[in-house]
């Protein structure tokens, strides 16, 4: 399993939020690219970056800051965040990101994202995000009608890499990952999980570590780790063992 520790971006700083507020932002430093050799150091070969004053405005808004750590970072680095156009998803593969990350696009332009899927196989997440077991866009400021399951069957044959599934309402909070739910997608969806939202310390990774035959292929993880509540190499370790 694998560990993704998160940058968050927001006026090109490395912040959290909670519950996906961007008015609730803990900054935690200015310097991305800085964070991001923080985490190589500790053992990491996965990264998490998003762009989240592009995920409200439907573009980057963050570039700059993304284009630090791609320099910096040895590693793989996972991308999401106002991706809603085959320039952008073209031009961020062109850079150097390993996987795009889409979110809003996946339930108002489907096709679109299959369409990404197929240009470039393996690279494309879709994340689903999910507020009471419904669908949230817009940097999660939309709640839709449309459940986590429904929408992820939907890209079962599209050939994304992967899932992205976040509690909202764990988001930020450190109340500990949703196991059961994350699990239960998993189960339910022949496409690998990636598991995002609440980590609040090496219990959550352990506990998923256990669920990676169910298909849970890595966990997020952001504030515990600002926080000092989880050690990454630890964790990364507890990950690998399974």
């Amino acid at each position: 399993m694998i560990v993704f520790p998160a940058i968050d971006l927001k006026g090109g700083q490395v912040v959290r939020l909670a519950e996906g507020d961007m008015a609730r932002a803990t900054v935690y430093g200015d310097d991305p690219a800085a964070q991001a050799m923080l985490f190589a150091e500790a053992g990491s070969q996965y990264l998490h970056v998003v762009d989240l004053d592009g995920s409200f405005a439907g573009r980057a808004e963050n570039r700059e800051a993304v284009e630090g750590i791609l320099q910096v970072f040895p590693g793989h680095v996972q991308l999401g965040g106002g991706i809603r156009t085959r320039e952008a998803v073209e031009g961020w593969f062109d850079l150097g990101v390993s996987r795009v990350v889409m979110g809003t696009a996946a339930l108002k332009d489907p096709q679109f994202v299959r369409d990404m899927a197929g240009a470039f196989p393996g690279g494309i997440v879709v994340a689903v995000d999910a507020k009471d077991g419904m669908v949230a866009t817009e940097g999660w400021a939309d709640v839709s009608d449309v459940s986590v399951v429904d929408l992820a069957r939907r890209f079962e044959d599209a050939g994304v890499a992967s899932l992205l599934f976040t509690d909202i309402g764990r988001d930020g909070l450190l109340k500990g990952v949703n196991i059961e739910a994350t699990v239960d997608l998993a189960r339910r969806v022949s496409l690998p999980v990636i598991a995002s939202g609440g980590v609040k310390g090496l219990s959550d990774i352990r506990l998923l570590a256990l669920h990676e035959a169910d298909g849970i292929e890595g966990v997020i993880t952001g504030r515990a780790l600002y926080d000092g509540r989880l050690d990454l190499a630890a964790a990364i370790a507890v990950a690998e063992a399974g």
